[in-house]
């Protein structure tokens, strides 16, 4: 289908890749990776004929047709979103037209005529044509393709030139997944998509009838969508079968095998060197010298390419907080006649990582909002819990910084206390090295800002992070830093993202926001994909079945634990002057739980430093004191809280 041969590609006086050798059949599923700047977007414009190698060639074969996605800078006009898409079938659409005309004349001549017979032999030739390419079905086909990718139908006759930018792309993903071309080059084609219609994309890939290449840094989405894996690496590009995962498999293994190979060879080296100099100037051995001479020459080396760079950092754990981080009673938030929800109702807890999902536009970064207190409430009430402190990342923090100001100069205002060799050790381990740390702000592109912006929230600790697609235009290797440090996080967390991947290994609970409501669910993003298919419904119907069975209300081996049967108690109510009394009550075990906590914390940095025998044992005791207050105070913030949450 396409073939490359000792393909090699410069950018500058940088050489990309050398020496490549692919070949991409008419069912191939690739997925294509590699550091950022080691040539992919590059590599997918050769493919799709934008640029040319400076080694090598490509053979495409006769009849291919490439549609190309770039990343982000389409900008389409002049047309509704619907006939921009109905513009892919304009052949369909002038033998649809040609059609009616030929019907037309074959009405108005006599049947039993040749010239009849002509346009009728013409007629039947058009539409068996028509008909082969589902011609009476195109309308239907755009309807489907923008439903999936997030229109609703009042958008469909909207001018394209009032979308945003990551709308404009839509379109275009939606107008070349519509002209089905041999070849589909798509450029990260989920950055600008939601998780819904990141979903929607991977089943349409899935049934695709031709072969794709695609970048992508969402590691799930690659998982579900490819059967092969191209990386460029160490200026080759290396070929792996199966997906992302037993891609990650295959290269520490080759990995492994290259490093072997490198310390066999340094050994074989190492010991031709000995012999040659040693036995250099015997005349019995200069034939084995002159030997192992050219057998040095000929060998061609093995070298190690250089460690990958990675985003190195954790977050600093902060001071606890209380038990109940915020509580959302009663809220509503609306932007003139539009309600984006109302009456939304919950409780964050310390140590929760909260997910908030749903379909672009329902509200998730108002809620985020709403939270880091940079929104106002249309109605309801919030109010943060004891000893909270919070820290907003917002898609545009870049907005917030002075465009003006070098990264160096910026970084040392936020942080006056550091010596400068600190700031760039600092800023190095975020990829901003050599003369990239005098760089001005309002030069750095979309995933500079977005890296740079993580960093200085790194100098302010905070024990309530609510983080605003913090991964956006993070390569798979700074998303997996960025989610190990997340997971050792000590706050809360609540954030948005469209990264499965992401989203299932962090998240405990999930928010879904949509229809003017905020539903929560238990677990992560596969729990909660299993509730919404009715695992729950299904499960339950299963226990009321076992129960009808047994008559005694026992759950039978295999069945979760919690489903044991039992009547279901009315909710007693509590006198409202005993209800404010608990939760004030409430609100003293926090402090004092928090309290006890640092006592804790304090007895057993001190025990670390031997001063005497008395202080040791005095400070055991009091460690084993306060281990036993605590636990007698958690035990009663937890029989309180159940209380108030039944009534």
């Amino acid at each position: 289908m396409i073939q490359l041969n000792s393909a090699g590609k410069r950018f500058g006086h940088k050489l990309l890749f050398d020496g490549a050798d692919l070949l991409i059949t008419s069912r191939d599923r690739v997925g294509l990776v590699g550091a950022n700047g080691t040539g992919k977007s590059t590599l997918l414009k050769v493919l799709a004929g934008l640029e040319t190698l400076d080694y090598g060639n490509v053979s495409v074969a006769k009849g291919i047709s490439a549609g190309y996605l770039p990343q982000d800078g389409l900008a389409l006009s002049g047309k509704t979103v619907f006939a921009e898409c109905m513009f892919v079938f304009s052949r369909l659409r002038n033998m649809e037209t040609e059609l009616e005309d030929l019907t037309a004349k074959m009405a108005e001549l006599n049947h039993t005529s040749a010239e009849y017979e002509a346009v009728a032999e013409r007629y039947h030739r058009i539409e068996h044509e028509f008909r082969t390419h589902d011609g009476y079905a195109i309308e239907a086909q755009v309807g489907t393709v923008l439903a999936g990718l997030g229109f609703r139908p009042e958008d469909w006759h909207r001018m394209t030139e009032e979308f945003s930018g990551g709308w404009q792309m839509r379109i275009a993903l939606a107008k070349l997944l519509l002209q089905k071309p041999n070849l589909l080059l798509l450029d990260e084609p989920t950055n600008h998509l939601d998780i819904e219609a990141r979903n929607w994309l991977e089943e349409y890939l899935a049934n695709y009838p031709f072969a794709f290449v695609l970048i992508s840094h969402d590691r799930y989405f690659l998982d579900v969508t490819v059967n092969r894996i191209l990386e460029i690496w160490n200026k080759k590009m290396w070929v792996y079968s199966g997906n992302y995962e037993k891609y990650l498999t295959q290269k520490t293994q080759r990995q492994e095998q290259l490093e072997a190979a490198y310390r066999n060879q340094r050994e074989r080296i190492e010991q031709l060197e000995v012999f040659i100099n040693r036995f250099r100037y015997q005349a019995t051995k200069a034939k084995q010298v002159q030997s192992r001479i050219k057998e040095l020459e000929k060998m061609e080396r093995i070298e190690l390419p250089e460690e990958e760079k990675t985003i190195h950092f954790s977050f600093p754990q902060p001071k606890p907080s209380g038990r109940i981080v915020a509580e959302v009673a009663g809220v509503a938030k609306s932007y003139g006649p539009k309600q984006v929800f109302s009456g939304v109702n919950f409780i964050i807890e310390k140590g929760d990582r909260i997910a908030l999902v749903g379909v672009n536009g329902a509200g998730k970064s108002t809620l985020i909002k709403l939270l880091a207190g940079t929104e106002p409430l249309s109605a309801g009430e919030f109010r943060l819990g004891h000893n909270v402190q919070s820290d907003y990342f917002a898609q545009d923090q870049y907005k917030e910084l002075d465009q003006e100001a070098r990264i160096l100069d910026d970084l040392g205002r936020v942080s006056p206390s550091s010596r400068e060799t600190e700031l760039r050790s600092l800023l190095g381990c975020f990829l901003f090295s050599g003369d990239d740390v005098f760089k001005r702000i309002g030069v750095l592109s979309g995933g500079e800002r977005n890296r740079y912006a993580l960093l200085r929230m790194l100098l302010h600790p905070a024990n309530f992070l609510l983080l605003d697609e913090p991964t956006n235009h993070l390569d798979m290797r700074a998303k997996d830093v960025l989610l190990e440090a997340l997971s050792t996080y000590t706050g809360t967390v609540v954030f948005v993202s469209h990264d499965r991947y992401f989203i299932d290994k962090l998240a405990t609970r999930v928010f879904e926001i949509g229809d003017g409501k905020v539903e929560v669910y238990p677990g992560n993003y596969e729990d909660f994909l299993w509730r919404k298919q009715g695992g729950a419904e299904k499960l339950q119907e299963q226990v009321s079945s076992s129960r009808a069975v047994s008559g005694n209300g026992q759950v039978p081996a295999g069945l979760p634990a919690g489903t044991k049967a039992q009547d279901d108690k009315p909710a007693k109510r509590l006198n409202p002057i005993k209800r404010r009394e608990m939760e004030d009550r409430v609100q003293e075990l926090e402090a004092e739980i928090t309290r006890l906590e640092t006592v804790i914390a304090n007895c057993e940095t001190s025990l670390q430093n031997f001063v005497s025998a008395e202080e040791t044992t005095r400070v055991t005791q009091e460690l084993e004191q306060s281990r036993t207050d605590l636990q007698k105070r958690v035990a009663e913030w937890e029989q309180l809280g159940q209380e108030l949450v039944g009534t």
